[in-house]
């Protein structure tokens, strides 16, 4: 006696497959047909702020040029 009702059913749907990329560290997966596989962009609207803000401390030029030691 064995009881299937435990068993999930089968997907008749297509599936992503794997590929192996020669010479790439990731595999690739193959689109699915009915999917969008144009990557999604973020609008910019300016430019990213780099460096500290705000006004500058007596220590800010040695705590940005400290290197971490697994460099």
């Amino acid at each position: 006696m064995t009881d299937d009702s435990h068993r999930p059913e089968r997907r008749t749907e297509p599936r992503q497959k794997v590929e192996r990329v020669r010479g790439a560290r990731r595999a690739r997966l193959t689109p699915v047909v009915g999917t969008d596989t144009a990557p999604e962009t973020a609008e910019r609207r300016e430019p990213p702020a780099s460096g500290p803000k705000g006004p500058k401390g007596p220590n800010d030029d040695r705590m940005l040029g400290d290197v971490p030691p697994h460099y």
